[in-house]
C-alpha cells in the first residue's frame, strides 16, 4: 500500500491541496506505516488469545475496510484514517502469516514456505508499480482506483481465509482443543496416525507454559527480595 500511494499523491495532491500542506502530504504516505507499527505490538499476544486464523481474518478484513475507505475519501482526513486502517491489516498479517506457515507446514519444507511471504511481497510491489503506471496512461486517472484497487485480493484473501485455511494445530493444542488438532494434522498431513506429532505438540506446548510459570516466579521472587532487602542510609 505505500507503494499504491507513492504513485497515487501526485493525483491526490492537486484534490487535496495537499502541496501547500506538506505535513499531511507527509502523513498520507506514512500512515500505513503507523498502522503497522501500532499492530505488530499486539498481533502475538492477539494471536494466542484468538487463534491465528481469526487474526489472519481480521487483517483481510481491515484490508476491505481501508479499500473501501480510500475509494470514498470526501476529504485527507478520512484518508488518513482509511491508511492507518489498511496499515494495521498489514501489520497483522506479517507478523501473523509466518507464524502460523511454520506452525501448520511439515518441518522438510518449513523453511521453503516462510519463503513465500518475502516472495509474494516483493512480487506484489512490482505488480503494484504496474498497476500505478498502467492507471497512470488513461485519459483521466484516478487515485481512488489505484488505492481502491485492492479491495479485490482482499475480499479473495478473506474468502480463502475463512473457507480453506485450517486453524493451527498448536494453537488448538495450547487451548486443550486436542481432538480438533488431530483432525486438522490429519487433512495437512493426508494420513489417520498423528499421534507423535500430537504428542510432540503436548510437550512443546507444556515446555512454554513452564518456561512462562517459571519467568513470572522468578520475576516475584526478585521483586519480592528486593522490596524486604534492608536500605543503606
Amino acid at each position: 500500500m505505500v507503494l499504491l500511494c507513492s504513485g497515487a499523491l501526485l493525483y491526490i495532491d492537486p484534490e487535496f491541496d495537499l502541496d501547500a500542506q506538506p505535513v499531511l502530504e507527509g502523513s498520507v504516505a506514512a500512515a500505513s506505516l503507523v498502522g503497522a507499527a501500532i499492530s505488530t505490538t499486539f498481533a502475538g499476544s492477539g494471536a494466542d488469545w484468538l487463534g491465528r486464523k481469526k487474526m489472519l481474518c481480521i487483517a483481510a478484513i481491515l484490508y476491505c475496510i481501508g479499500s473501501i475507505l480510500m475509494l470514498w475519501s470526501p476529504n485527507v482526513y478520512m484518508l488518513l484514517v482509511a491508511r492507518i486502517v489498511d496499515g494495521i491489516g498489514v501489520g497483522l498479517a506479517v507478523t501473523v502469516a509466518p507464524l502460523y506457515i511454520s506452525e501448520v507446514s511439515p518441518a522438510e519444507i518449513r523453511g521453503e514456505l516462510n519463503t513465500l511471504p518475502q516472495l509474494l511481497g516483493t512480487s506484489g510491489m512490482f505488480l503494484a508499480y504496474c498497476m500505478v503506471f498502467g492507471f497512470s496512461l488513461t485519459s483521466s486517472p484516478s487515485w481512488r482506483m489505484m488505492l481502491g484497487f485492492i479491495f479485490i485480493p482482499s475480499v479473495l484473501y478473506l474468502l480463502l481465509a475463512i473457507f480453506f485455511l485450517p486453524e493451527s494445530p498448536r494453537w488448538l493444542v495450547s487451548k486443550g482443543k486436542v481432538k480438533e488438532a488431530r483432525k486438522v494434522l490429519q487433512r495437512l498431513r493426508s494420513k489417520e496416525d498423528v499421534s507423535g506429532t500430537t504428542f510432540v505438540l503436548h510437550i512443546f506446548c507444556f515446555r512454554i507454559e513452564t518456561f512462562y510459570a517459571l519467568s513470572i516466579a522468578n520475576i516475584c521472587i526478585q521483586r519480592n527480595y528486593y522490596i524486604c532487602m534492608p536500605q543503606n542510609h
